[in-house]
This record gives C-alpha cells, sequence and structure tokens, in this order.
C-alpha cells in the first residue's frame, strides 16, 4: 500500500507540472470531453486539435450536432477518418437531446453509440469525477513496464487482466487525473521504443527497469496478414469541374463520401498522362494509386461533374483528397489540350 500511495503521488504531482496544454483539457464540459475522446480513438493528438476546434466552433452544442445536416457533418469531419465516428457522434447526440441531456452514470454513457468501455471510463472519470480507469496503447504499455508483467496486451484475457491492475491503481478521489497522468505519461515519456526512464516520476517503482527489461515490454503477440493492391483513379476536368462519384447513402463503407472514378465507373476512358503516385492504407490493407489525367469521356454513367470551388464544402474521401493535392501542383497547361470539348 506505500508503494502504491508513492505511486499515485508521484504520477500525479508529475502531472501537475509537466501536462501538455490541450483544448480539451481547458474545459469542464462533458460534451466538449466527450467529442476529444471520440476524435482520439486511433489518431494522433497533433491531427485532432486543428479539427476539434473547428469541430467545436461549428457544433458547439448536443443540439448543434443533433440537428446538423450529414453532409455537412463530415466535411467538418473529413480528413479524420474512419467516418463512422463522426455518424455515431450524431446518433449519440439525437439520444441526448431526447434525454434531456448528457448522461452523467458510466453505465448510461456507455450505451451511447460509439462508445465503448475505454471512451466511457475517460468521459466518466475526466467530466465527472467516477472512479473507473481507462485502458488504452499508453495504459497497457505504462502497467506492463512497472509491474513487469509479460501478459500478452493483445489477447482478450491479457485486457482483461490488465483492466483490473488499472483499476486497482486508481486514485479514486482524483479519477480524472490520474487517468489523463497514466495516459500522458505513455505518450510523452514512458515511450514504446525508446522509453525515458530518466524523466520518469515513477521510475524507482518500476520492476521492468530495475531487471532491464523496458524495451521488452509490453508483449503484444497479433497474427496479421496485409494485404496490398495497385489501383488507378482518373482525374477529368472541364471548364471548372472535375468528375466524380458519391457513394450511395446506405453504402457500408462512407456513405455520401464524393471519390474519383476508376474505369468500372466510367467507360471508354482513353490513356492520359500520369500526374503521380500515393499510397493510402486501411487497416491491413496497403493500396498503391497512381493518378491519371485524361479526357473527358462521351457518358459518363453515374458520375457528376462537380465545381472544383465547391469540393472544400463537400465530404471527400482520403484517396480524393491525397490525389487533388497531387493534381494542384501541376504545371499551368493549355486545359483545352486535355479536356477537349466534350460536354
Amino acid at each position: 500500500m506505500d508503494e502504491l500511495t508513492e505511486f499515485r503521488g508521484n504520477l500525479l504531482d508529475w502531472f501537475s507540472k509537466h501536462r501538455r496544454d490541450l483544448p480539451w483539457r481547458r474545459t469542464a464540459d462533458p460534451y466538449a470531453i466527450w467529442i476529444s475522446e471520440i476524435m482520439l480513438q486511433q489518431t494522433r493528438v497533433a491531427a485532432v486539435i486543428p479539427y476539434y476546434e473547428r469541430f467545436l466552433e461549428r457544433f458547439p452544442t448536443i443540439d448543434a450536432l443533433a440537428c446538423a445536416e450529414e453532409s455537412e457533418l463530415l466535411a467538418h469531419w473529413a480528413g479524420l477518418g474512419y467516418y463512422y465516428r463522426a455518424r455515431n457522434l450524431q446518433k449519440a447526440a439525437q439520444a441526448m437531446r431526447a434525454h434531456g441531456g448528457f448522461p452523467t452514470t458510466y453505465a448510461e454513457i456507455r450505451r451511447l453509440p460509439g462508445v465503448g468501455d475505454y471512451t466511457a471510463s475517460a468521459v466518466a472519470s475526466i467530466a465527472f469525477a467516477l472512479p473507473h480507469a481507462v485502458l488504452d496503447g499508453n495504459v497497457l504499455r505504462v502497467l506492463s513496464r512497472v509491474d513487469e508483467d509479460a501478459t500478452n496486451i493483445a489477447s482478450l484475457p491479457g485486457r482483461k487482466h490488465f483492466a483490473q491492475l488499472a483499476n486497482a491503481k486508481l486514485d479514486g478521489t482524483r479519477p480524472g487525473a490520474f487517468n489523463q497522468a497514466m495516459m500522458e505519461l505513455g505518450a510523452t515519456v514512458c515511450l514504446p521504443g525508446n522509453p525515458q526512464c530518466l524523466l520518469c516520476p515513477v521510475a524507482r517503482l518500476c520492476r521492468a527497469r530495475a531487471s532491464g527489461r523496458q524495451r521488452e515490454l509490453p508483449v503484444k503477440l497479433v497474427e496479421r496478414r496485409s494485404v496490398e493492391e495497385h489501383r488507378t483513379v482518373f482525374w477529368i476536368e472541364r471548364r471548372g469541374s472535375v468528375l466524380l462519384w458519391q457513394r450511395e447513402a446506405s453504402s457500408r463503407l462512407m456513405p455520401g463520401f464524393w471519390e474519383l472514378p476508376e474505369q468500372a465507373h466510367v467507360s471508354g476512358l482513353l490513356a492520359g498522362r500520369k500526374l503521380g503516385s500515393f499510397r493510402h492504407a486501411i487497416t491491413f490493407h496497403n493500396y498503391r494509386f497512381d493518378l491519371v489525367e485524361t479526357q473527358p469521356p462521351d457518358a459518363i454513367g453515374s458520375c457528376r461533374w462537380v465545381a472544383l470551388d465547391t469540393l472544400a464544402s463537400l465530404p471527400l474521401s482520403t484517396v480524393l483528397r491525397k490525389a487533388k493535392r497531387i493534381a494542384d501542383r501541376r504545371p499551368i497547361r493549355n486545359e483545352s489540350a486535355v479536356a477537349g470539348t466534350n460536354g
């Protein structure tokens, strides 16, 4: 118990002095905290900050989010990826509006669409000071090293095991600060490949450091099979517009988002000049896209001409955004030589 008290005290003292100044740490509003936690799922902190600030400026309340047009919601989310998160945010906001506001218990927060154990624990502890420990990759790494625990963090039994450890270490008097301190320690000091042990506030209590095993832990055993795929997308302009197609609203993947056409979308596409290539990864799928500029086809099928100056307000896929950056770097040319005169 003395060691646990020292661990909690050292960690919280360190956090109060060295915590990063992040925008979601300047508020006690559970809505804003919830938005940040959803955005931070599988996304780096530095990438989230500008999205978080713009999102809250446009959707500052539960009502604003619940009533938003889906196209505008997705446009504000575009670039963060995993777009089901944005749709779940709106479903949750609509449920909260129907029930009179933000839920105040762990169980109620956990029932919101898109909220799992981690997010429910984070929001409950930070916004409402409820004693629920968080468990993410950073916390798993800290726990594994501090206790020199080689349990596989990628297995379901391993996650349950570390969840029990996290709750046992949690400071119930300041659960929100403690949870944030654990995550901060893992994100800034107890790093995956090169832990900064000399800067660690709990180094004296770390069993892995004492035995020299800090770089061996945590243990993560996952069987993965990577799929490589090479595809070609076409950049076709005509009088200030670009040819695109839109995913169906019922599509399982990114419904409503705009994409560049491939050969399967438009018949009769002619070979044109290659503008460049880029890579795009989704889970275990690694794609290499070639971007080819060509003339407008005689028939555009289900595609549509979309004005270039409206793209910023539309939900665009990440593939389209990457391709547009390449297209925007083209040298000035005679458009008629590329676009032709087809209507």
